[in-house]
């Protein structure tokens, strides 16, 4: 018998379940953006879900991007996207954008030093 996290379709399923099927945030964060959760907050996110609990928890110690927390709860960009932007209008995350506030051509230049030092490493 197949167990249940072997199951293909639970990769699908998840995600959308998570953000209750909206796949678009109420407001726009960047990838780069940092983020940062008071510990007033992290004891809110305790009403807010699991998800939102457990991205608290990760933020309160230290500012992490949004990339960086997609990619420590392992969900996908998209779905970390949703979830990170309910809880900075929730005011359950301080948000600090590091990218310009010029404009797309900006962001990407920002984008691309930040890959070019990666590379360095």
């Amino acid at each position: 018998m197949e167990q249940p996290s072997q199951d293909p379709r639970g990769a699908l399923v998840r995600p959308y379940a998570v953000t209750r099927g909206r796949t678009e945030p109420r407001r726009e964060i960047p990838i780069e953006a940092v983020l940062v959760a008071s510990q007033s907050a992290v004891q809110e996110a305790r009403f807010a879900g699991h998800d939102k609990y457990r991205i608290a928890l990760m933020c309160e110690p230290r500012a992490l991007s949004l990339a960086e927390i997609a990619a420590y709860r392992a969900l996908p960009l998209g779905v970390a996207r949703v979830l990170v932007a309910d809880m900075v209008t929730d005011g359950l995350l301080s948000l600090h954008s590091a990218a310009p506030k010029e404009g797309f051509t900006e962001r990407m230049d920002l984008l691309e030093r930040v890959l070019s030092g990666l590379r360095k490493l």
